[in-house]
């Protein structure tokens, strides 16, 4: 393929919003050279937008916060950190007024390093171990998601016996039936599934029952996480009106009117030019008509809301800097018979595991200028010993791409860093913020004196 498409076009859904081309036709972020980076640093790199992030948590607190405001009830927004968790990332959500949402106890020791209040934390997790429970309750953590049956007893018991006397404030999560999303793998609503206690088969009502049936624990709410990488939101609606009529079923049953419904996250961003994030003013507005609704059919209060938003925060905010390697030409059977052009960079599917556990789809652009009108159709792809270690299976980059130029991969600060891996004893990559035209490190690079120290021969 050899097209005059513009292959030097930045889409502006793609990118964090201080991503330009500088006068040389080089990226700059936030007022920072790409090249300064990767001179600085080196590569590969995850690059993030601090201001960019901010102003994504801002949009959602804002946009639900005015919705919900809307039909008499507020909002909690969790930012959910397994999207991508670091010591400052942490802090920064905090500092625009949204809580944590953890699901390992390493997650919560980083919110709590950060100085987020344990109130204003959440722990989730399928199979929590007595250790994990434990430090949230020393912790004084918001809410526990429980998602079995034994895990309500084993919780209330950890309640139990300690001295201090507090009750665990304790969401129920149930699985409604509606999945959405991308890979099966994501779709975390449908029954088969190791997540939550399941609405169809009646384990969701026992399993709100046996909360309230033990005096250790406080019954806050109702929990639901339909998938990832939605980017429709009638999923959404669907599930909270699965959700409402549970909690008023459960209501007329025992009395109890939890207080608090959480509609999960999942909410979906561009990964490829002309994809159409899902827009938080408008899901925001959709749900909240759908809950007054509901609650006026049902004769209930409208409940407190609370959604946990992590990729539409981070994902957008950060791109990956690679250094190209080999660039080889491959004939490639077809009708009629085609030339791919494989450039391999400095990372891969150790620095974004998404393309090879998913199927995820990527895009590229020539980081360090501007090239040729001419495009060639391009694979890039990693330096591993695997045949599938691709970071963007199809991209069109201009024909002059050699050794040495730079690459960036937008949309990868969700589950870039955080499934991050050492394969082939690749040190991981750093994650680097940069604003107003400074650059810092928020996590160092590792080196392989870093992973030998964990080798005791």
């Amino acid at each position: 393929m050899n097209d005059a498409v513009p292959a030097n076009d930045l889409d502006a859904a793609l990118w964090p919003s201080g991503v330009r081309r500088g006068d040389d036709g080089a990226l700059v972020v936030a007022g920072v050279d790409v090249r300064e980076i990767a001179r600085t640093h080196g590569t590969p790199a995850y690059v993030l937008d601090e201001a960019d992030f901010r102003a994504r948590a801002r949009t959602y607190r804002e946009a639900f916060t005015k919705a919900f405001a809307a039909i008499g009830t507020g909002v909690d927004v969790y930012y959910a950190g397994k999207a991508f968790l670091s010591v400052a990332v942490a802090r920064w959500a905090h500092e625009e007024g949204l809580r944590v949402d953890t699901a390992t106890g390493g997650e919560l020791a980083v919110a709590l390093r950060a100085g987020v209040p344990g109130a204003d934390i959440g722990l989730h997790g399928n199979n929590k171990s007595d250790s994990e429970l434990a430090r949230a309750l020393d912790a004084g953590v918001g809410r526990i998601i429980v998602d079995s049956l034994t895990e309500i007893d084993r919780l209330a018991d950890a309640v139990r016996d300690r001295a201090d006397g507090r009750r665990a404030p304790v969401m129920v999560r149930v699985t409604t039936g509606v999945h959405a999303g991308g890979h099966e793998y994501i779709a975390t609503a449908h029954e088969d599934q190791k997540f939550g206690l399941s609405l169809a088969g009646g384990q969701a009502a026992a399993g709100l029952r046996a909360v309230l049936a033990r005096p250790e624990l406080e019954l806050r709410g109702i929990h639901s996480h339909i998938g990832s990488q939605i980017l429709d939101p009638d999923g959404f609606l669907e599930a909270a009106r699965k959700l409402l009529a549970l909690r008023a079923e459960l209501a007329s049953q025992t009395g109890h009117l939890v207080p608090e419904v959480d509609l999960g996250g999942g909410y979906g961003i561009a990964y490829l030019p002309g994809e159409v994030p899902i827009e938080p003013g408008r899901v925001a507005k959709d749900l909240a008509g759908v809950v007054a609704e509901v609650c006026a059919a049902l004769g209930t209060p409208v409940p407190r809301i609370s959604i946990e938003p992590g990729r539409a925060i981070v994902g957008p905010t950060t791109f990956t800097l690679y250094e190209v390697g080999t660039v080889k030409p491959v004939t490639v059977d077809g009708t009629p018979p085609f030339t791919r052009t494989y450039v391999s960079v400095d990372g891969g599917m150790s620095d974004n595991l998404r393309p090879a556990l998913y199927d995820a789809r990527y895009t590229a652009v020539l980081a360090s200028r501007t090239g040729s009108a001419a495009t060639i159709q391009a694979r890039v792809v990693g330096k591993h010993c695997e045949s599938g270690d691709i970071v963007v299976h199809d991209v069109l980059l201009p024909a002059d791409v050699v050794r040495g130029d730079l690459l960036a991969v937008p949309a990868t600060g969700a589950y870039g860093r955080s499934m991050a891996s050492n394969y082939n004893h690749v040190p991981r990559p750093p994650v680097l913020a940069v604003r107003d035209g400074e650059h810092r490190i928020l996590i160092r690079r590792e080196t392989e004196a870093d992973l030998q120290a964990l080798d005791l021969g």
